[in-house]
């Protein structure tokens, strides 16, 4: 998923019961969301962006991307909510072309961090929320410098030798801005806040 791009593609409808999905990140506040089809959900980097999507008839709506649509969802096709579906057509439609791109929206607060259930100094999964842009990497401080992690599906950045667990913590975006966390505690299923957020573009 490119900034500046104009994607083509169908939208379907899919019920989504309290708006959690394959991005982890729990029940949402905002049923405006959408499942990425697998191709452009890219191992849930698009997990957590702003989609502006609109039709041929000027109807337009914006989702952030919660979930993953697999096979057959073909690329280009996003599967919306039915409240975010019905922003476009009558829900009944089930399916319309459209075309969509990525935003960087004004109305959004600061990131927060959760470590994964069973994290430990030995073992962690470190998972980013809300975060106004896409995010491309996640490091954390170990050894002097810093280490990427391997990113999951399932939207989690993994440190299997529990290096850097409970320390500080490097995000970067799409459009490679660089945010530094401290002050993280190791608790597992806790959203802690955090001081920062991106720049908007």
């Amino acid at each position: 998923m490119r900034p500046k791009v104009t994607y083509q593609g169908v939208a379907t409808v899919y019920k989504a019961g309290v708006g959690d999905g394959a991005c982890s990140y729990g029940p949402s506040g905002d049923m405006m969301i959408a499942a990425m089809n697998t191709t452009d959900y890219e191992t849930s980097r698009a997990c957590g962006a702003y989609v502006l999507v609109r039709t041929a008839s000027g109807a337009s709506v914006t989702v952030r991307i919660t979930n993953e649509c697999p096979l057959p969802c073909a690329p280009g096709q996003l599967d919306l909510s039915e409240q975010a579906f019905a922003k476009l057509v009558p829900v009944s439609t089930g399916r319309i072309a459209i075309t969509w791109s990525l935003l960087s929206p004004a109305t959004a607060g600061t990131i927060s961090i959760r470590y994964k259930t069973g994290s430990s100094p030995y073992w962690c999964g470190i998972q980013a929320i809300g975060h106004r842009n896409p995010l491309a990497r996640l490091e954390v401080r170990a050894g002097g410098g810093w280490r990427q992690l391997a990113r999951t599906d399932y939207n989690y950045f993994l440190s299997p030798d529990g290096s850097g667990c409970g320390g500080a913590i490097r995000l970067t975006d799409i459009y490679g801005e660089q945010l530094t966390v401290n002050g993280i505690a190791l608790r597992p299923e806790v959203v802690q806040s955090t001081r920062v957020q991106f720049a908007r573009h």
